[in-house]
């Protein structure tokens, strides 16, 4: 069942409260953050990484920070990915790295953001690692697009992808408009919170545009990265991969750390490439809010953890 509308419209502004926001990054890895973010500090992360490599799981690996004011901070999160990325490579992890284009500098200056996110890729490519970056909010849409076909001319569909939300109604024509790119794309429902003027209130239609997407751009023979915990959604595109005689290697699964481990488990065990989203450090608090929101019941999981204290 869909949770209501105004249950994540509450979450987003009860966590808004400047009050609730200090409680909460105080206190919230105890109260249940740490069931969704893999620690604070890159070596956390990569005993949280080795581990789900053991267990037959790839990688997408974030260090946690956006809506970076200043181009220092954005320069210090480059040295963060590097050195993540040189930690991977010495220890042979089995991950991609996932970037926040505001984290990257794109509320300073796009050149900015362009620059750091080269500087990156410059050494993931080289090493023969992918790079993915991220979609947030709607009104850093259109420049994340600018930016990522920005890098496509010097980067392959194999260096670096893109996202793109089911829940915004430009989606399709975006999808259209990247085609040219052969991208690869992680598909995702969408967790920010944004208004009906720019996208779908009503999961119904979510579902059907996510469907939509995955299967438009798997017909055309590109890579796709499903990234739902949706049941209905996962058997509804197997069954079209099935009929279309779409190869396994086309597409991957995408869940996050801590959300529906058993499900992770039993797609990996079909024998479908699933991967996990780790993220890490020490700006978890947005994260940690959306996933609230996209599964309100989480809460209930914080407040048992804040009575037994």
């Amino acid at each position: 069942m869909a949770e209501p509308h105004w249950s994540r419209q509450l979450i987003f502004s009860v966590a808004g409260n400047p009050a609730v926001t200090r409680f909460v990054t105080r206190y919230g890895m105890r109260l249940g953050a740490s069931r969704f973010v893999a620690g604070e500090d890159l070596d956390s992360a990569l005993t949280v990484a080795r581990q789900l490599n053991q267990e037959g799981f790839p990688l997408a690996i974030q260090f946690l920070g956006e809506h970076v004011a200043r181009a220092e901070a954005a320069a210090e999160a480059v040295e963060e990915y590097l050195r993540l990325l040189a930690a991977l490579e010495e220890r042979g992890i089995d991950a991609y790295i996932s970037i926040k284009p505001s984290q990257m500098g794109l509320e300073v200056d796009e050149e900015l953001a362009y620059a750091n996110c080269r500087r990156i890729l410059e050494r993931t490519a080289a090493a023969g690692r992918f790079v993915r970056i991220e979609m947030e909010d709607s009104p850093y849409t259109e420049k994340t697009l600018r930016l990522y076909r920005r890098l496509r001319e010097h980067f392959g569909t194999q260096d670096v992808g893109i996202v793109l939300q089911a829940y915004l109604y430009r989606s399709a024509r975006d999808l259209e408009d990247l085609a040219d790119l052969h991208p690869n794309i992680r598909f995702v429902k969408g967790a920010y919170n944004e208004p009906a003027s720019v996208a779908y209130p009503d999961k119904a239609d979510v579902d059907r545009n996510y469907r939509q997407l995955v299967q438009r751009h798997l017909e055309r023979g590109d890579y796709a990265a499903i990234a739902t915990h949706d049941d209905a959604l996962i058997e509804d595109l197997l069954r079209f991969t099935e009929e279309r005689g779409i190869p396994r290697d086309r597409f991957e699964f995408q869940m996050l750390y801590g959300i529906r481990p058993q499900l992770q488990r039993q797609m990996r065990d079909r024998g479908y490439r699933m991967r996990v989203y780790i993220p890490y450090g020490r700006d978890w608090y947005g994260y940690f809010v959306r996933r609230l929101a996209e599964r309100p019941a989480n809460v209930g999981f914080v407040l048992r953890n804040l009575i037994r204290g």
